[in-house]
């Protein structure tokens, strides 16, 4: 079975793994040891697919210095390619708008589906409305775009949960996402299980109100040992309660312990009642470039892969 009927399947489990592409700039042999380590790491895993991101500076979004410095990458069409090459898996390519008009993402469009046969592709907006051109393409506009292309691409969208804890305002985007054409969601990383739930139970709640097929979900979560890590995790946006915070960084092993708490936190969505409307789905990826927490990766995948197996779909009908 191909990546999109499983996605489109209620009945399928699915899990991905998140990979940043290599620093823009990398050479050839660099970028393709990356992927040969990469496809190392994960072989033995039971995966549907990866998911290749696309990197932009969100330095705009917050005034909090950014932890890190911004480092650009190669393109994500291109890595996207070379690993579905490398280890025959499908990918999900992440790709942000930015300041693109309308011709420029009609013209990116064929690029990629004529250069990199990219099927699977997760539109991203804006990491902030300021700056924004009037003559650039808007997020809806793109995803319309791209769900009319002829080659009828598998379209992704991003949800997070932490935009939705005000106004609750995350289900209607999800929605109107889904109305111009994204068939799947990807979450941004969860820490925070109540979040997640309240934002789940209301599209639920609202994909029936509207007569909407619910779209998939598929959770994010990112292992986290050093401080360094979790001050770029809470950065990003992640929502982590000081008492998970302060559990993972005084505890004997920080990683077993952001795994425990990953774990607990999956297992608490899918306990909730939204899991029996909703197709959800996991990704595991790692934000830090330090080993032994890309190992944890790998780690916090086999525990959550278990609790997805415990929790088979259960989905009700007319949800």
């Amino acid at each position: 079975m191909d990546l999109r009927t499983k996605l489109l399947d209620p009945r399928e489990r699915i899990r991905l793994y998140g990979t940043t592409p290599p620093r823009e700039g990398s050479p050839d042999e660099l970028v393709r040891s990356a992927a040969a380590k990469l496809h190392e790491r994960i072989k033995n895993l039971p995966l549907d697919g990866l998911i290749v991101y696309d990197i932009q500076d969100e330095s705009g979004r917050t005034s909090v210095p950014r932890p890190f410095p911004f480092q650009g990458t190669i393109d994500s069409r291109a890595y996207s390619s070379l690993l579905r090459s490398l280890t025959g898996l499908p990918v999900v390519t992440y790709k942000c708008i930015g300041q693109m008009t309308e011709p420029e993402w009609r013209a990116w469009l064929d690029e990629t589906v004529q250069l990199y046969r990219v099927s699977h592709l997760s539109v991203v907006g804006r990491a902030t409305s300021r700056g924004a051109q009037g003559a650039a393409v808007t997020l809806l506009q793109a995803i319309e775009l791209a769900a009319a292309h002829p080659a009828a691409l598998t379209l992704g969208g991003v949800t997070i949960a932490e935009r939705h804890t005000g106004a609750h305002s995350e289900s209607q985007r999800m929605l109107a996402k889904a109305r111009s054409g994204c068939r799947f969601f990807v979450s941004q990383a969860v820490y925070h299980a109540g979040a997640t739930v309240q934002m789940l139970t209301d599209y639920a709640r609202e994909c029936r109100e509207s007569g909407t097929e619910p779209r998939r979900v598929i959770l994010t979560f990112t292992p986290c040992g050093r401080e360094k890590t979790m001050n770029f995790i809470k950065w990003l946006g992640i929502a982590v309660p000081e008492e998970t915070e302060r559990a993972i960084l005084t505890a004997a092993q920080p990683l077993a312990k952001s795994i425990e708490i990953c774990r607990a936190n999956l297992r608490e969505i899918l306990a909730h009642e939204a899991y029996a409307h909703l197709p959800l789905g996991i990704n595991v990826e790692s934000v830090s470039i330090n080993r032994d927490e890309i190992d944890a990766s790998i780690d916090l995948f086999h525990a959550l892969a278990e609790v997805l197996e415990e929790h088979r779909p259960r989905l009700v009908s007319g949800a």
